[in-house]
């Protein structure tokens, strides 16, 4: 019987690189991208690679997965020379790369997303795809690798998690034992990552072996057995994961000892009896939260936490009018916004930051003044004219304030870093001084460095009188919260004040309480 194609062959006993650069360097005009960087990755490891946004991780990835040639530098897989960057399936049969963003195609189904330009002809020659033959060993392929999905399923349908996975069954389709996972837990909830990692372990096992990029250090330590760090386009230190603690890893990430991301000092406490910044009075979405009832004052930082299922981020997106609210009200600083209206949130006074910046929070061919000024036309002019001078005054500000690393304000917010860009997002939240800055997983996908700034822009907009909700499950998010709602399964549970323990807020958001 012949096995499936890229069915799993067994771990390979080997300490030879899978994968390896050597003094790579690449410019993009005056910018060193990447300055004599080398990188080796040992079969059968996952290997991680960290860095502050700017880096150059991205270029690297790009290098080695032959989308962008180097100036100077090679690479090789398996010993061997890296084939000619036009022969992208000889490139696809040595790596392959599952980026934050998915690549799957949403109106075609997951056998034709796994074998897309592969799709095999039916035997009477005619020229027609025998569709019975795609789906057959599509599902060999995925049962192969454990991967339970529905092959006949509309991409569309998946979940990300889902996504990530008929991804990487198909690079290992193509022969490829070499996989890159960009940043691929920033869209995942607590109980998607361990089965992630489950799997991660498990295909190492079969003989896969993971470059793995993060900015979560906890999945460094959790999944890695070597680490290489990266500062200003260049190589700092490779490491095995057990021989580096993570203030040294920090401190090689940014050029300096530091500690973790520490809550900030006391804010003043809100004068009682105000009217408070946002109230949500019996929330109800169907099939996502019911009841859900909170306030927000004036200079106060609250955080909604849950794990995945809980509603927390369907319960942000109701408040600011991304969603519709089948029950309940919302006011902002007192009025009651039009439900379902993004526009009449913004009016009544809310900011926010949505989950995916792709998606919902950029126009990735426009300026960053123009992004982040989208919501406040009012301040660029008169009679609907937009004031070009005082825009990129705006932008400018908004640069400096969230310490954009950039050109300038006309620079498209397509050229720069993820952290960056989610810089510009919250610049955009700021812009209208918003009475209720409303917050969905704010640091996804950005370093410390990064974190630090936006957790510390929300702390200054509360300290000004904004009321801030944290919509999140990621611990560093709420520590600077005044106090921490959690939801389970679509209600609120619990609400903890600020000097919570880390193991007392998860297993509250994985709904274990007392010890049950």
């Amino acid at each position: 019987m012949t096995a499936p194609e890229g069915a799993p062959a067994g771990r390979a006993e080997t300490t030879r690189p899978v994968a390896a650069a050597h003094a790579i360097s690449k410019r993009f005009g005056v910018t060193v991208a990447l300055d004599e960087v080398s990188l080796e990755v040992t079969g059968g490891q996952v290997h991680a690679l960290v860095g502050r946004n700017g880096a150059g991780k991205s270029t690297l990835v790009s290098v080695l997965t032959g989308l962008v040639p180097p100036d100077s530098g090679s690479v090789e897989f398996g010993g061997e020379p890296a084939p000619p960057v036009a022969d992208r399936e000889a490139w696809r049969s040595r790596v392959a790369c599952v980026y934050q963003r998915s690549t799957v195609i949403p109106s075609l189904s997951v056998a034709e997303n796994l074998f897309l330009n592969r799709q095999g002809l039916n035997r009477q020659g005619s020229g027609l795809i025998s569709w019975g033959g795609l789906r057959r060993r599509a599902r060999e392929l995925l049962d192969a690798w454990e991967v339970d999905v529905d092959v006949r399923a509309p991409a569309e349908r998946l979940s990300v998690e889902q996504r990530q996975l008929v991804e990487i069954a198909r690079a290992l389709s193509h022969g490829s034992r070499f996989i890159i996972l960009d940043e691929p837990t920033a869209q995942l909830d607590g109980s998607a990552i361990e089965r992630l990692f489950t799997r991660m372990r498990s295909l190492r096992e079969a003989g896969v072996t993971f470059l793995f990029i993060s900015h979560h250090l906890d999945e460094v330590y959790e999944v890695c057995d070597t680490v290489t760090v990266m500062r200003d386009a260049r190589h700092i230190v490779t490491s095995p994961v057990a021989e580096l603690d993570k203030p040294a890893l920090v401190a090689a990430m940014t050029g300096e000892a530091t500690g973790l991301i520490e809550p900030p000092a006391e804010r003043p406490a809100p004068p009682e009896g105000a009217t408070p910044a946002l109230r949500v009075d019996g929330l109800g979405l169907p099939g996502a939260f019911h009841d859900v009832s909170l306030a927000v004052a004036a200079g106060e930082i609250v955080g909604l936490a849950g794990s995945g299922g809980s509603g927390k981020m369907a319960v942000g997106e109701t408040i600011v009018g991304l969603r519709r609210a089948g029950s309940g009200t919302v006011e902002i600083g007192g009025v009651r916004p039009r439900p379902g209206s993004v526009p009449a949130a913004l009016r009544a006074g809310a900011g926010f930051v949505p989950q995916d910046r792709h998606r919902e929070g950029l126009v990735p061919d426009l300026s960053i003044a123009e992004n982040a000024t989208l919501t406040v036309p009012e301040r660029l002019g008169r009679f609907g004219f937009v004031g070009a001078g005082r825009r990129d005054r705006l932008g400018a500000e908004a640069i400096e304030r969230l310490t954009i690393k950039a050109a300038g304000p006309g620079q498209p917010v397509a050229a720069l870093s993820g952290g960056n860009q989610q810089k510009v997002v919250m610049a955009r939240a700021l812009a209208g001084d918003p009475t209720a800055l409303v917050l969905l997983q704010p640091t996804a996908g950005v370093d410390v460095r990064a974190k630090e700034t936006l957790l510390g822009a929300a702390s200054d907009a509360a300290s000004h009188g904004a009321g801030v909700l944290v919509v999140s499950d990621d611990l560093d998010d709420l520590r600077p919260c005044d106090r921490v709602i959690v939801l389970f399964k679509g209600e609120i549970v619990t609400e903890m004040p600020r000097g919570w323990a880390d193991h007392e807020l998860i297993a509250a958001m994985e709904g274990i309480r007392d010890g049950n």
